[in-house]
């Protein structure tokens, strides 16, 4: 990413001035955008700015809705962010999944609305070692190039975190997962 891309995604302008919400907000998208396509996923803008999902992603068998998030600020170890849109939380009828950026580090976290729906804000910490639960999402964009109900689409080029990903079946749709393999993949982060 190049220094002025960087300075918008931190929400800084050209002179290095804090940026409006609104335009954090654009600036994650368009990290979001530019990491989804390198991905090899297809990514669509719905039109205007009325719809509770930003992205419409296409894996070759599946559209999923996707809300995009950016936090900057480190509170306590962590970084925060609020997962409410106009004072209500995201549903399962409003968005498949919730990606967050988190720019200083530039790391991501895919989550399936399941993991965030019954939530006002989640906090992250993206260092190695951390016994976050939420740790387990951190660049898991194999949850969205692997359908629900199917096999992988080997096309998207994510890192695959399935114990089975010869026969195309992730345990992360197969319910949760036992305490060792959690500690075993967040080890490998």
């Amino acid at each position: 990413m190049d220094k002025e891309l960087e300075a918008i995604a931190a929400g800084r302008n050209k002179s290095g001035v804090g940026g409006t919400q609104k335009r954090a907000g654009e600036a994650a998208e368009a990290a979001f955008l530019s990491k989804a396509t390198s991905l090899g996923f297809e990514v669509a803008k719905p039109w205007g700015e009325s719809s509770r999902f930003d992205f419409i992603m296409h894996t070759g068998s599946r559209c999923w809705r996707v809300q995009v998030k950016s936090t900057r600020a480190m509170q306590h170890q962590h970084y925060a962010v609020t997962l409410r849109h106009r004072g209500r939380a995201y549903t399962q009828d409003e968005i498949d999944f919730l990606v967050l950026h988190v720019v200083p580090v530039n790391v991501w976290y895919v989550f399936p609305v399941e993991v965030i729906c019954a939530k006002s804000r989640v906090r992250v910490t993206p260092r190695r070692g951390s016994r976050s639960r939420l740790e387990l999402y951190r660049e898991a964009w194999c949850l969205m190039a692997c359908p629900r109900d199917g096999k992988c689409n080997s096309d998207i080029s994510v890192w695959r975190r399935c114990l089975a990903a010869e026969s195309g079946e992730c345990p992360f749709h197969g319910g949760s997962l036992p305490a060792k393999v959690f500690k075993d993949r967040v080890g490998q982060l």
